[in-house]
C-alpha cells in the first residue's frame, strides 16, 4: 500500500526527513536561507501523531494541512524577487476538471504564475509575500533570539509592520501592507510595491502556508473545491516527488520560461511503499 513521506533540505535533492505533527523542526541551512520547518497534517502523523493542537485553534478552523517557515534570507533581496510555488521533474497526468481546479487557484492567489501542462518540466509560483496565508516579520536586533518555532497552541499572527522599504520616510506609510492578511495580499499584487519591500539577514520570517481544501487519508489525497468538484489526486500521481520550493526570481534571458534561479529551501512529498517507508527511517535513524 503507497504511503507519504515529506522530506525538507536546502537544494532540490539535498532532503532529509521531516515529521509530522510532531512539534519538532527540521533546520535548514543553504548559501541563501538560514531557517526551520514544520508540518502539520489533519488526520496524518508519524507514530501516531494524528492530531495536533494546531487545528483546534479559532483562527485555523476547517484547515487540514499546515506547512510552517521560520527563517532568514542571508542576502538582501526585494520582496519580488523571492518566490515560493511548485517544480515537477516531468509533465504531469492532469485530471478531468483540471481547468477548474487552475481557475481556483488563481482566485485564490492572483499573482500566481504557471505553466502546469508544460511538456518539459512543469511549475507554478507566487511571491513569497504575496502567496502566503499567513506571514510575520520581526526585525532582528543585535543580540535577539528568535520567538519560539514552532508555537501550535498560537497559530502564526499577521505582523509586517516592522517591514524595510525603499520608499522615503515620508511616504513610507503607504508601501506598508495594512494587518489583515487579505489586504496583504491585495496590496502586495502589486510588483511595485513587492519592489520597494527589502529582506536581509535580520528580518525574521516566519509563515503558515496552510489550507482547507485538501483532504489527506491513507489511500487518498481529495482536492475539494468550493463548486462542489472532488478530485482524488493520488488517482492522477505518477509517483513523481510534489516539492513546494523557496527560491531566488530568475533574471535576464529565458527567465519567462523558467521563473526560478538559486534554491533557498525545499519541502517534498513522496509517494513510497510501506516497506519502503520502513527501510529508509530505519536507515535514517542508525
Amino acid at each position: 500500500m503507497p504511503m507519504l513521506r515529506f522530506l525538507a533540505g536546502p537544494s532540490l535533492t539535498d532532503l532529509a526527513p521531516l515529521e509530522v505533527n510532531s512539534d519538532v523542526p527540521l533546520h535548514i541551512k543553504s548559501a541563501g536561507f538560514d531557517g526551520q520547518v514544520a508540518l502539520y497534517l489533519k488526520g496524518m502523523g508519524d507514530e501516531g501523531r494524528t492530531h495536533s493542537p494546531y487545528f483546534d485553534h479559532q483562527d485555523r478552523k476547517g484547515i487540514t494541512w499546515s506547512i510552517q517557515i521560520q527563517g532568514r534570507f542571508l542576502q538582501t533581496h526585494s520582496a519580488d524577487d523571492i518566490i515560493f510555488g511548485n517544480i515537477f521533474d516531468r509533465p504531469l497526468k492532469l485530471p478531468w476538471g483540471f481547468g477548474a481546479a487552475l481557475k481556483f487557484m488563481k482566485y485564490v492567489d492572483p499573482t500566481l504564475s504557471e505553466d502546469l501542462a508544460s511538456k518539459s518540466r512543469p511549475w507554478a509560483m507566487s511571491p513569497f509575500i504575496a502567496t502566503m496565508p499567513h506571514i510575520h516579520h520581526t526585525r532582528l536586533e543585535h543580540g535577539d533570539e528568535p520567538p519560539e518555532f514552532p508555537a501550535p497552541f498560537e497559530p502564526i499572527t499577521e505582523n509586517m509592520t516592522r517591514i524595510r522599504t525603499r520608499t522615503p520616510t515620508a511616504r513610507r506609510h503607504e508601501t506598508l501592507p495594512p494587518r489583515h492578511r487579505k489586504q496583504r495580499k491585495a496590496h502586495f499584487k502589486s510588483v511595485e510595491k513587492r519592489r520597494d519591500v527589502v529582506f536581509g539577514p535580520n528580518d525574521l520570517i516566519t509563515a503558515d502556508f496552510c489550507h482547507h481544501y485538501l483532504d489527506f487519508g491513507p489511500n487518498s489525497i481529495i482536492l475539494r473545491l468550493p463548486c462542489g468538484l472532488s478530485i482524488d489526486l493520488l488517482k492522477y500521481w505518477d509517483g513523481q516527488p510534489v516539492r513546494f520550493v523557496c527560491c531566488e526570481r530568475a533574471k535576464g534571458k529565458g527567465a519567462d520560461k523558467a521563473p526560478w534561479g538559486k534554491v533557498l529551501f525545499c519541502i517534498a512529498m513522496e509517494k513510497v511503499e510501506a516497506v519502503d517507508m520502513e527501510k529508509a527511517t530505519v536507515e535514517y535513524r542508525e
